[in-house]
């Protein structure tokens, strides 16, 4: 789940939203451009110096436009239950867990994190910047009880990723290392209560930070003064999303949509129907009983050229048998890589295929994926 993508980002819409943090952008000379309605910043120095930055050091982004619902009450769990597709119930206390929300039909209304707070009591939700509407209005119309509230205006957020994140998070709170992954808890920071989840969107190790708008600048500054010597950098859009396709991350709008079936895009991991019902469960699963049609695969070019969203791909003899969701040429390898869906036959790793790039055929190879191992994960077994 991340909102990143520098397609979305084309003209301005008359009044974006600006997140807490729009003035600092625009003060370290950040490109800003207007991405799902909020004034976001692209790059800073350049996309590949920030890429390199979170893979070798850590990296700061902005991730105050993604949206917050909580739900209370002794109906929350039974509602989560209905609305996603992994299974809540498994949730303890300062645990988080990634899910997806599902249409009537089996399709997607979006991919997002749960936050436990109490058990069966109180959740939090964090969804994607640009479905914040469509989603809280998908839950209140599909929702089993709960009392619920979106909060997006009342958070900032800040995500801060990279083999050196760890450090730089255990010195403004101390205890941080002690965190499993997927995990949550409070930490206090110049008076106001943060909420500090060991979640993100790059591969690296570190956390997402949710804090109260108030305070958002603060903790951007500390995190930036303290985190000098690490290398800190802060990290515009165009980084967050060559990052996320380097570990073929799905991202909304790309390689999952309302019509999407989760098992075509590999992510059956997160759907739990022997375990509990859910929205859309019986022709999600039809899908699945009926064959796949497509699976989603990383692949990598063999000849000069660079993928992009929306680019066929071709047989070795020629035939359309996918399309490319995303693609770019990798800032960690120099690789040229796009996820994309095909037809189950041609998912093997090593098949030969081809992306037709302006209508040339540039040879090209499944692939293993991640395409990068993450730098914290380095020269471990």
């Amino acid at each position: 789940m991340n909102e990143s993508s520098e397609s979305k980002s084309t003209s301005a819409a008359p009044n974006p939203k600006r997140t807490p943090l729009a003035l600092e952008h625009e003060a370290l000379g950040a490109r800003m451009v207007d991405f799902a309605g909020w004034w976001m910043p692209v790059q800073y120095l350049g996309l590949k110096e920030e890429h390199l930055a979170c893979r070798s050091s850590v990296g700061l982004f902005d991730v105050s436009h993604m949206g917050e619902f909580r739900v209370k009450g002794p109906e929350a769990l039974a509602s989560l239950q209905w609305l996603t597709t992994n299974d809540v119930s498994k949730l303890s206390a300062g645990q988080a867990q990634y899910s997806l929300l599902p249409n009537a039909e089996g399709g997607l209304v979006d991919d997002l994190y749960v936050y436990c707070i109490q058990p069966g009591e109180e959740y939090l939700l964090c969804v994607n910047a640009a479905n914040v509407d469509k989603d809280f209005a998908h839950i209140l119309k599909n929702a089993r009880g709960g009392n619920w509230v979106n909060e997006s205006a009342d958070w900032g957020q800040i995500a801060v990723q990279g083999p050196k994140a760890p450090t730089l998070l255990e010195r403004l709170f101390p205890g941080f290392g002690a965190m499993a992954k997927n995990t949550h808890r409070e930490f206090s920071f110049a008076g106001a209560q943060v909420r500090v989840a060991t979640t993100g969107y790059t591969g690296e190790d570190g956390a997402e930070v949710f804090v109260p708008a108030a305070h958002t600048v603060a903790l951007w500054r500390e995190l930036m003064r303290v985190g000098q010597d690490l290398g800190v950098a802060p990290i515009g859009l165009g980084a967050r999303d060559t990052l996320r396709t380097e570990m073929k991350f799905s991202l909304y709008g790309h390689e999952i949509d309302d019509s999407t079936n989760p098992y075509e895009a590999g992510l059956g991991w997160v759907v739990k129907p022997t375990s509990k019902d859910f929205l859309g469960r019986a022709p999600m699963l039809a899908v699945k009983e009926a064959g796949l049609k497509r699976k989603l695969i990383g692949l990598e070019l063999v000849e000069r050229g660079i993928p992009r969203q929306g680019y066929k791909v071709l047989s070795s003899d020629g035939r359309e048998i996918g399309v490319c969701t995303s693609g770019t040429m990798s800032p960690s390898s120099g690789a040229s890589i796009a996820i994309a869906y095909v037809t189950p036959e041609f998912a093997t790793d090593g098949t030969e295929i081809a992306v037709d790039i302006r209508g040339k055929a540039v040879r090209a190879k499944v692939r293993p994926t991640p395409f990068v191992v993450p730098g914290s994960k380095r020269g471990t077994n």
